[in-house]
């Protein structure tokens, strides 16, 4: 039997047996259909992932005609996280003109609400500027952060400081109290943003403090659909599952906790989001077969709930990707191509 090159979810290199290739894609959508309550990919599609990871070069690619779009969170900051040392509005010219990229996000280093709040007016002053300089769609982008309505900087108690105390009613009602400075938060940035000219918000690693941070979010763009029927709204998640950090939180009678991709889309469409990014954990003890299979059985289940486009973020430790800050070509551009041709995704 011959032997398949591949990478572990913490991006080290592995070698593979024809059988244990097999066996990790079985294995890996198998594990999605157990959690999510999926259906499993089929033999088909089982086949033609070990197909992808059969191809003996280093970067793979969609067939001609099955390009997607792709969107970007953090654009400005990404650029100096290699070392480069460039004005925001540079990074933007960067990813349009040299990268080809199909849209770009403007942001501020501190990628939250709050704190982009009181510099809203020196943000937006810097936006149409970048307007001006380029011609592809634009997006604010932001994270809800939650966490940034805690003492000592916020006004909310810190719930992960009530729970260990056994004060969980406090707990609970520290976070609702957040999501009511969130939202409120949320949609004054979005509104500036979006009348200095900018295409559309992106609410970046949505849930990352659980089931009051999708809420918070959720309810925000509701507000913002109805003020600005036209505005784009994405909805990146923070990972595959929403955690139930409150626990009893609800949107349209729909408990938030514990929900999956293909669930956290329906509330997502029923808020007003445009497009929404499903954001499937890596697990770094697996190989990268096993999780591009798991992922791509997650994400396929998603994209037949979706009536929006579906851009599943690709990067560092989720999508079947390696934890690693700058993720191996091979391995991206595999997990990219299975989740745009089995998956059928729109975008990534």
């Amino acid at each position: 039997m011959g032997k398949v090159y591949a990478r572990m979810g913490d991006g080290s290199l592995v070698e593979l047996s024809e059988g244990e290739l097999r066996r990790d894609l079985e294995e890996g959508t198998g594990d999605a259909v157990e959690r999510g309550k999926i259906p499993v990919l089929s033999e088909d599609e089982l086949s033609y992932l070990f197909d992808i990871y059969s191809i003996p070069y280093r970067f793979v690619s969609v067939e001609m005609g099955n390009e997607v779009i792709l969107s970007y969170d953090a654009a400005t900051l990404k650029i100096r996280r290699v070392g480069v040392l460039t004005h925001r509005i540079q990074s933007l010219q960067i990813y349009e003109k040299l990268l080809g990229a199909d849209t770009v996000e403007f942001d501020h280093v501190d990628y939250s609400f709050k704190p982009v709040k009181p510099i809203v007016s020196y943000e937006r002053a810097d936006v149409e500027q970048a307007l001006l300089m380029t011609t592809i769609p634009m997006f604010y982008g932001a994270m809800p952060n939650l966490g940034t309505y805690t003492q000592p900087d916020g006004p909310c108690l810190n719930p992960m400081e009530l729970l260990p105390q056994g004060k969980i009613s406090e707990a609970r009602a520290a976070q609702e109290e957040m999501v009511e400075y969130a939202v409120d938060d949320m949609v004054y940035v979005g509104s500036m943003m979006y009348e200095s000219g900018l295409d559309g918000i992106n609410f970046d690693t949505t849930g990352a403090a659980g089931d009051a941070d999708f809420l918070a979010t959720l309810r925000a763009v509701e507000t913002l659909r109805k003020k600005y029927p036209k505005m784009g709204i994405e909805v990146g998640m923070a990972g595959e599952f929403v955690l139930g950090m409150h626990g009893g939180l609800t949107y349209d009678g729909v408990r938030l906790a514990g929900l999956y991709p293909h669930k956290q889309v329906e509330l997502a469409m029923k808020a007003g989001a445009t497009v929404f990014g499903p954001a499937i954990n890596t697990n770094t003890d697996k190989s990268c077969p096993w999780n591009v299979a798991r992922a791509v059985t997650f994400a396929k289940a998603c994209s037949e709930k979706s009536r929006i486009p579906v851009h599943a973020n690709m990067g560092m430790g989720v999508g079947g990707t390696p934890v690693v800050d700058q993720p191996p070509v091979d391995a991206v551009s595999r997990a990219s191509k299975a989740m745009v041709e089995i998956a059928r995704l729109d975008g990534l």
